[in-house]
């Protein structure tokens, strides 16, 4: 059977830039997925999205016109109920039968197998291939409802009653398979070979697509239009650094608005503008963020980083003579670039410290007050923090900074740009001419703002951002608002990891018990507040531990190190590199099986076994010959775990196994004397608390 290639294209109004890429690929995924179920194309079949601001398409590969039939087999009746005596049809049988379509003369080609229980009757018979006319009507219906669109229009067709739901208002349908048009309808439109170019120039309208695979070309020549989502942006990453090269700068690394952009221009052309130097003046954050969210402009950088006067737009069209449009885009950026200046002038008339005050006109959450108690709180976590870490100009210059780590929402800028938060107190913070540590800290207090982000610049900044983040964590655990499933509306999955970063990455004398308990004491007065410590404990060493999987650390290691809940985390990697090193000893599986042994022998004790020994209870050769071993490696196991030698620590423990293999062998634990099997018991603790001092190393054991 002949097979050609498909295109499928539905022309529409300007899609939701920021989804269009999504869109494009979910299209073209799910026409493809459902053709290939159809059995209309193979599972090889290549795919190919296309995305432009009016237009979603997909080609596919080696699709049939008609797919092969199918075999079908039908379990129908017990041979008993379906035939009688003398082998004829019982009248159950041939309404089955019926009901598939066959009469009495399938019955003697009916198949007969046997289930285990009885002889069972199976009709076996071919199921005609779906047409590529069905199979298509299907398959594009079904990409239409899987695009993951949040909201659609109600929208009435040209008869004036019909009305139909999608993104955008569709005006055109385009489905070829080879040269042949597919009859399909959909949205109201029926399938042809017509499409729309570029708005202003295209060379002809309608552009006519003469074949499947001339689509990408057709529309380049003659609609002005590059298809292809992915040559799009490569297109206009290309122009963009070639402007930036003439320009001698380089655009601001952005991909998210690569994106947009892609999705808001048919045809590039990357034009060059700039404003007055003197805007220059105004932090480049707020300048850069104007130009990229209001304007979708590109910033030009020079080769120290830093922002210069001007820009490159991405313009839909492509004039002789581009002035007027590079003139009408400074005049637009102008005012933006004017209102920037206005508020950073407007902002630092006052202090940030005199804003203070009006954060307890601010409500943060309605069961743990305003942003003044808040930032209250922050402060006396910061100041507990930096207290055990040194005190002095550290715990003043903490303090300070998580006072003031909120007063620029209050300011214009922020107003108008939330994203600037922190940024903003940073240069406020310098222009009152605030200590740099404290200045850092008001910025870097929101750091790691999200996975890979750099941690904060500075100590003051880190014990900040600690503060900052258990605050919030303590509290949205105390109130019960813990996070479930997907939904985490606070953030603080993400503000565990960065407790998790900090404490590790700064490898920072902070207990985490004693850390949680810091944290909870300023929620005491809040009415309400139930402190959750061992929930919040909980909830961090399970991002911990995801979080060290995906760092390439196989499940038995994180494990075996996170379940004995170590409460310095910046220990962890060493702990980490201790469990490989000891899993490639030859006595390791052994050990690790004994620890899971002994291990399942204490947890059946129904009271705690205490790591005591009476060495005149020990009777057999094996149990004096472990207690002996125990004496000599413990020593040296806790002096290495002392020095922070994990490493070593553990491969100490190598030497136990041969008694703890004869201890097993030739020892009853469980003897019938109780003074001797207690004997017994506080040995295999004290066994028990020397291999599991690093790491929990029965989480080896296969």
């Amino acid at each position: 059977m002949s097979s050609k290639n498909l295109l499928v294209e539905l022309f529409v109004e300007e899609l939701p830039p920021k989804a269009l890429k999504k869109l494009g690929e979910a299209f073209a995924a799910a026409l493809a997925t459902s053709l290939k179920n159809a059995g209309l194309a193979p599972a090889t079949a290549a795919i190919t999205a296309y995305a432009s601001p009016r237009r979603l398409a997909a080609h596919v590969t080696d699709v049939a016109a008609v797919a092969a039939d199918k075999p079908v087999v039908q379990k129908l009746m017990p041979v008993a109920v379906g035939l009688d005596a003398a082998g004829n049809a019982t009248p159950a049988l041939l309404k089955k039968l019926a009901a598939l379509g066959a009469d009495a003369s399938a019955v003697a080609a009916l198949r007969r197998e046997n289930d285990g229980k009885a002889d069972i009757l199976f009709y076996d018979s071919l199921a005609k291939g779906a047409t590529l006319a069905d199979g298509l009507q299907k398959a594009v219906e079904a990409a239409l409802a899987a695009l993951p669109i949040p909201k659609v229009m109600t929208y009435q067709l040209a008869d004036g009653w019909s009305s139909v739901n999608f993104v955008r208002p569709a005006h055109g349908l385009v489905a070829l398979h080879g040269a042949d048009v597919v009859p399909v309808s959909v949205l109201g439109l029926n399938s042809g070979r017509e499409t729309h170019g570029h708005r202003f120039e295209a060379a002809v309208d309608p552009v006519v697509i003469a074949d499947a695979d001339s689509y990408a070309a057709t529309l380049a020549k003659d609609g002005a239009v590059i298809a292809s989502f992915a040559e799009r942006r490569a297109e206009i990453a290309r122009q963009l650094a070639a402007a930036a090269a003439k320009a001698g700068g380089k655009p601001i690394d952005d991909d998210a608005l690569l994106d947009e952009v892609t999705a808001l221009v048919e045809r590039p052309n990357v034009l060059i503008g700039q404003f007055e130097p003197e805007f220059l003046a105004v932090p480049q954050e707020c300048l850069i963020l104007t130009m990229k969210a209001n304007q979708k402009y590109f910033p030009l950088l020079d080769a120290a980083g830093k922002l210069t006067n001007q820009f490159l737009v991405v313009s839909n069209i492509s004039p002789a003579d581009a002035s007027a449009v590079i003139g009408g885009n400074e005049r637009v950026v102008r005012p933006r670039l004017a209102d920037a200046k206005f508020f950073f002038d407007q902002d630092r008339k006052k202090s940030l410290e005199s804003r203070v005050a009006g954060l307890a006109k601010v409500v943060y959450h309605n069961k743990l007050g305003t942003q003044g108690e808040r930032v209250a709180r922050v402060a006396a976590i910061a100041r507990a923090i930096a207290d055990h870490l040194g005190g002095g100009a550290l715990s003043q210059h903490a303090e300070q900074a998580a006072v003031l780590a909120k007063a620029d929402l209050l300011t214009d800028m922020v107003g108008e740009f939330p994203e600037l938060q922190g940024i903003m107190g940073r240069y406020y913070a310098q222009h009152d001419g605030l200590n740099a540590d404290v200045a850092d800290a008001i910025e870097d207090h929101y750091k790691p703002r999200f996975a890979g982000d750099t941690l904060p610049r500075g100590l003051v900044g880190t014990v900040v951002a600690l503060a900052d983040k258990l605050e919030t964590l303590v509290g949205m655990f105390g109130i019960g608002q813990i996070p479930t499933g997907d939904r985490d509306p606070f953030a603080l999955r993400r503000h565990a990891l960065g407790v998790i970063r900090m404490l590790a990455e700064g490898d920072l004398a902070l207990p985490l018990a004693q850390l949680l308990q810091t944290a909870a004491a300023p929620f005491a007065t809040v009415d309400g507040f139930k402190p959750a410590e061992t929930a919040l404990a909980d909830f961090i060493y399970d991002r911990l531990a995801g979080n060290l999987r995906e760092q390439g650390y196989t499940a038995q290691e994180v494990d075996a190190v996170v379940s004995q809940r170590p409460q310095r985390l910046g220990d962890i990697p060493k702990r980490l590199a201790a469990v490989r090193a000891f899993s490639a000893l030859p006595e390791a599986a052994a050990l690790a099986a004994a620890n899971k042994r002994v291990g399942n022998i204490l947890k059946k004790v129904e009271n705690p076994v205490e790591a005591n020994v009476d060495n005149a209870l020990l009777k057999e050769a094996a149990e004096i010959a472990l207690h002996d071993a125990l004496v000599d490696v413990v020593p040296q196991a806790d002096a290495a775990f002392d020095t922070g030698d994990y490493a070593e620590s553990l491969q100490a423990l190598a030497a136990l196994r041969a008694p703890v293999d004869s201890f097993f062998d030739d020892v009853m634990v469980n003897a019938e004397d109780p003074a001797l099997r207690a004997n017994r018991l506080g040995l295999l603790a004290k066994l028990h608390a020397a291999m599991n001092k690093v790491a929990d190393i029965s989480k080896l054991s296969a």
